[in-house]
């Protein structure tokens, strides 16, 4: 019976090796579609994180580094606008559009600090617009540089030109002062034929050298010169008698009196008001003196507008 069952097909010993190796290489095979399959998925889930990377970026979300470079670009920037606005604001140029580009400036920094999700491609284009008005308001600073230097050139010559103006002022003002005192100094009257008599109380005259005792009074005459610089006008003309002694006669109830000359008030003997009207007109003044005269040299002085007219000296014996 045993050798019977030996002797059947398909169990033989010969069979089971070979169904063995069957079984190995099923197993195998489905080994290798597991790994197959773990592997396409694992590149799939690998594409799918690039492409969903990419929609981040192109949903604007900035990497580290750009967050970094987008900070400092945005900060020199804004200290750019800072130099432009103070230097058009020196040259006298509108400076309202920048200040509103730096506020805008200020918002993107702020945006920045508070959160990386900012579209980088409108960021870019902010860069570029903000890089754009410098570059303009460059020009513009340019043209106002130019116009500045132009009106620093018209101002300076304009400064010139008064200077030299007060110059020409001042010297004008000057030869005026000159011309003045000269005119005024020519203008000056003169005594001429100065006189001085003493006369007796018989009124008896005597000219020169006379004495003391034969003196009732005195008789002082002279003309006033032609000139005709001199304005027909009203003087004063006031009469100094000085004795030996250097003392001025004076007697107020004889009419003299005070008055003021290179700012020092003086006394003078005698005066009178007369009209000059440069015909040579000739003046004669009386002083009666209470006591006798003093013997000795006696000056004889005449003034007019505190200025001298004419002197001479005379003797009493």
């Amino acid at each position: 019976m045993e050798a019977n069952r030996s002797d059947m097909p398909g169990n033989t010993g010969a069979n089971r090796p070979v169904f063995e190796e069957e079984r190995s290489d099923k197993k195998t095979k489905i080994i290798i579609g597991v790994l197959a399959v773990a592997l396409l998925t694992a590149i799939i889930f690998i594409i799918f994180g690039y492409k969903k990377q990419g929609e981040l970026r192109k949903a604007g979300e900035l990497t580290k580094q750009e967050l970094v470079d987008a900070s400092a670009k945005l900060e020199s920037l804004s200290m750019e606008l800072d130099q432009k606005i103070e230097e058009i604001q020196k040259l006298g140029g509108d400076i309202e559009e920048l200040q509103l580009a730096r506020e805008e400036i200020e918002k993107e920094k702020e945006n920045l600090r508070k959160s990386s999700n900012v579209q980088i491609s409108r960021l870019r284009e902010r860069v570029k617009g903000y890089e754009t008005l410098l570059k303009n308001k460059d020009e513009e600073i340019t043209k106002l540089r130019g116009i500045a230097d132009s009106l620093m050139s018209e101002n300076t010559a304009l400064k010139s030109q008064q200077n030299e103006l007060q110059d020409v002022l001042m010297t004008m003002e000057e030869d005026k002062g000159k011309l003045e005192e000269r005119v005024a100094f020519a203008g000056r009257l003169k005594a001429e034929n100065i006189k001085v008599y003493g006369v007796n109380k018989r009124g008896k005259e005597r000219e020169g050298e006379f004495k003391s005792r034969q003196i009732d009074k005195l008789k002082m005459e002279f003309n006033i010169g032609e000139n005709n610089v001199a304005p027909i006008e009203g003087k004063e003309i006031l009469v100094r008698v000085i004795e030996p002694a250097g003392n001025v006669i004076f007697d107020v109830a004889t009419g003299s009196g005070t008055f003021m000359i290179d700012g020092r008030e003086e006394f003078y003997t005698v005066k009178q008001d007369i009209l000059f009207d440069n015909t040579k007109q000739t003046l004669t003044f009386l002083y009666q003196k209470p006591t006798e005269f003093e013997p000795g040299q006696y000056t004889l002085e005449i003034y007019t507008d505190d200025y001298v007219m004419g002197s001479r000296n005379f003797t009493i014996k």
